[in-house]
């Protein structure tokens, strides 16, 4: 993998165990000499990642909507920064120059964007891993809510398997390097439920 998106909060949270795990991705990114794909911005775990990164001499390019500028504020050290005009067109060029995702802690921004790209995954529209950095068991519930998304017959079991979590970035790095996407459809039958 030669680039990866990483999405997560314009906030620290309310842990610093977050702060600590964002810069120590971005570090780590930087020493597998993999490119760095963000939000563009210099605020919370966004900045702290791009931090870590380029702390260790590694590459940063960030994708920022112009009506964002003001509000997240640009990080000025990237490599690039890549002003565009939408949302839906910030996530479209990071898709575009990555090879992989993963998920820091976030809010609303953060599950929209992860669950944008889990989904074009499902419909085959990329064949990307997709790989939540569980920090502090963060995203505990949504795993099992996509539990049960499997149990009540929303999802089926193997697209459940695409989406990529550890607690650990090395080993989170090592499943993202080793997956393979699915083959089979979105769609579930009545004799699958």
């Amino acid at each position: 993998m030669k680039s990866i998106t990483v999405f997560c909060g314009s906030s620290f949270g309310s842990d610093e165990i977050y702060k600590e795990q964002a810069i120590l991705l971005g570090q780590t990114l930087a020493k597998q000499n993999i490119q760095l794909i963000y939000g563009g911005a210099n605020v919370g775990l966004m900045g702290a990642v791009a931090d870590g990164v380029l702390q260790e001499g590694g590459k940063a390019i960030g994708v920022l909507p112009h009506f964002l500028q003001s509000k997240e504020i640009a990080h000025q050290d990237l490599t690039e920064l890549i002003l565009v005009e939408t949302m839906h067109e910030r996530k479209t060029k990071m898709n575009d120059l990555c090879d992989g995702v993963i998920v820091l802690p976030g809010g609303y921004g953060t599950l929209e964007e992860f669950f944008e790209m889990i989904t074009w995954a499902q419909l085959g529209l990329h064949k990307k891993p997709i790989a939540i950095l569980n920090i502090n068991g963060f995203y505990d519930d949504l795993i099992k809510l996509v539990q049960n998304m499997v149990d009540k017959g929303f999802l089926k079991q193997i697209n459940q398997e695409m989406l990529l979590v550890s607690d650990s970035i090395d080993e989170l790095l090592e499943k993202m390097k080793n997956y393979r996407a699915p083959s089979v459809g979105k769609w579930i039958s009545k004799e699958e439920v």
